[in-house]
Parts: C-alpha cells; structure tokens; sequence
C-alpha cells in the first residue's frame, strides 16, 4: 500500500506538505502542488478518506448508528454493517460505527464531527425519540426502517408489513386455517421497534381478511427455550396447521423440537420463515421464507444518501418488496 510519506520522498517534500497539498488547507505553491500531484498520480496514491475529513478537508465519512439493544439480532446487523462498509468505500467514504444507545445527545456528538457527512440509522422503533433531531439536522441522513411518521425523513426497509401478509396468503392458499406468528423477543416490541410491528400488523390484517384463527408469540431467541415453546404451541392450539417464524436464532431449534414432539412437517404442520436466504436453506430440509435482504438494505441506505450528499431527489420512503421462496416446509393443510 502507498503511503504518504512514500508521495512526499517522491516529491522531494515533507508528508505534512503532501497532506497541505491534498486537502487545500493551506496555500501551496504552484510548482510543489504540480510535483505532488504527478507523485500521487505516478504512485497510484488514494488518501484515506476518513483521514481527508479529519484533517478538515471534504466530509468524508458516513456514521452509522446501531445500537446493540437486547433483542437485536447481532449477525443480521453486522451483515447490514458489511454491506454499508463496503458500498461507503465504493463512494470513497469511510463508516463510523455507533453501537451504543444514541439519544439525541449522541446523534449530536456525531453529527458535530467535520468529518461526518451524514447519518445511517438502523433499529428504527415507531415513536423513535431520535427523530425530532434527525429533522433538524443541517446534514443528511437515511432510516433504515420506517417509523410511524416518515414525514420530513428517508427511509428504506423490507416491506415488513407486506411479508406478513405474504406468509398468510401462502398458507391460507393452501387451506390453512389455525397459524401462529413466533415473533421477535419481547423487548423488540416493547421497545416499538418498527419492523417488528409492522410484521405482525401485516400478519394479522392479513389473516382477518382470509379468515383465519392466529396467535402471537415472542419468544425469547434463546435456543434452549425452542422444546418449551413447542410443547406450549401444540398443547394450547391443537388445531395449529402451520407457524411463521421471525425470530432467526429459534429457526432450526424450533423446527426441531416441534418435529420432536410428532408433528411432521409440512405433513402435518407447514413452517415459514422470515430471515436471511441463507439462513433458510441451512436447517435439515431447506425452509419456506421471506427472505430478509440485509445486503441490498445496507446498498440502497448509502446510495440514497450519496444522492441527498450530491443534491439529488430521492423518495420520502423506498419499501423493498418482498420474496417469498416456497422450499420443503410448507404444503396443504
């Protein structure tokens, strides 16, 4: 990797004259500005971007704000982290990530940062406490979730509302009558995390329109309570055909411990989950899912907010439509 001192030895300058030269934060002579840029360019030198923003030159870095809250599954977020990381450096930015419960005091550390261009900000609850601030920022910013007013905001998010619906409507197709929602734990919903809620709206709006009987769950994503709420889900709904499952660590664990207890599954029970591809095709027969498009979610967050840096138009609100796969756990009731 070129450094900078290796431009300045080049150049036949010191690495704080290279750095004056690159940023324009000081007046550089014509000539030494000429010998600088030709080592750059001989080189291939690319300054580190977030170094440029820090020196006080163009902002240059994207802050992301996650907090790591109970509930929150860590390796979908550290996906959506990935994906914002690596579209950011494909836009020559750098990420900072905020993992800690950020109020509007910490949004305001960030956001008081030269460095920081603009905000990404995912685990969006309806009511989030942070948004007032977010409307009176003097800088971008993208929600990566949809709260209950999106006014004055950018948002993007799975279309949860509608993967509720589209589990229903699969199941209810082929005569299902009695289904059960295992949710996100129950401090996700206490909190109002958005996706959750509208996840389980679309479910039971979903359901009521097609007749069906429904129950919710959350569940706690612990592994070892999935034999527990098996034998509670078969022992209170006996009639229970089929469960949609939005709780990615109970997935196989679930599955297994239903199988367990005699059901068989799609023969007697059909299963459908909301979670990542791969997720889904990793239990012992590949699952019937939603898939959850952490990836493209981190994309689309920085290329509309590279848009609002860049004075573009971008939509109040992008819902990403859902994808349902039907694999080897669901069939006729």
């Amino acid at each position: 990797m070129v450094k900078i001192t290796d431009v300045a030895r080049r150049a036949g300058v010191s690495p704080s004259t290279v750095s004056y030269a690159l940023s324009g934060k000081r007046p550089i002579s014509d000539e030494t500005r000429r010998r600088v840029q030709a080592a750059v360019r001989e080189l291939g030198y690319r300054p580190h971007a977030g170094a440029r923003g820090l020196a006080g030159g163009e902002p240059n870095v994207l802050a992301l704000a996650v907090p790591l809250r109970p509930g929150v599954q860590v390796p979908v977020v550290m996906r959506l982290a990935v994906s914002v990381v690596t579209t950011a450096r494909a836009h020559d930015h750098d990420v900072l990530l905020l993992t800690q419960e950020e109020a509007e005091e910490g949004l305001s550390r960030a956001m008081g940062l030269h460095a920081v261009a603009g905000l990404l900000l995912a685990d969006v609850e309806l009511d989030d406490p942070r948004l007032p601030r977010l409307r009176a920022l003097d800088r971008p910013s993208v929600l990566i979730g949809l709260p209950a007013e999106p006014y004055g905001l950018t948002c993007v998010d799975l279309d949860f509302r509608a993967a509720g619906e589209a589990c229903v409507n699969h199941l209810a197709e082929r005569g299902h009558r009695r289904v059960a929602l295992v949710g996100s734990p129950p401090e996700v919903y206490l909190r109002g995390t958005a996706y959750a809620h509208h996840l389980m709206r679309g479910f039971t709006t979903a359901a009521t329109r097609r007749g069906l009987a429904t129950s919710v769950h959350p569940a706690d994503p612990d592994p070892a309570t999935a034999p527990g709420l098996a034998e509670r889900l078969l022992r209170e709904h006996p009639a229970l055909t089929a469960v949609v499952i939005h709780n990615e660590p109970l997935l196989e664990p679930l599955i297994h411990a239903l199988r367990r207890l005699g059901p068989r599954i799609p023969g007697d029970l059909s299963v459908i989950a909301v979670c990542p591809d791969d997720l889904a095709t990793t239990p012992g027969v590949p699952v019937t899912s939603v898939s959850l498009p952490a990836d493209e979610l981190g994309t689309r967050a920085v290329e509309l907010l590279m848009r609002k840096l860049h004075g573009t138009p971008v939509p109040q609100t992008t819902l990403l439509p859902p994808h349902l796969t039907e694999r080897a756990t669901t069939g006729p009731a």
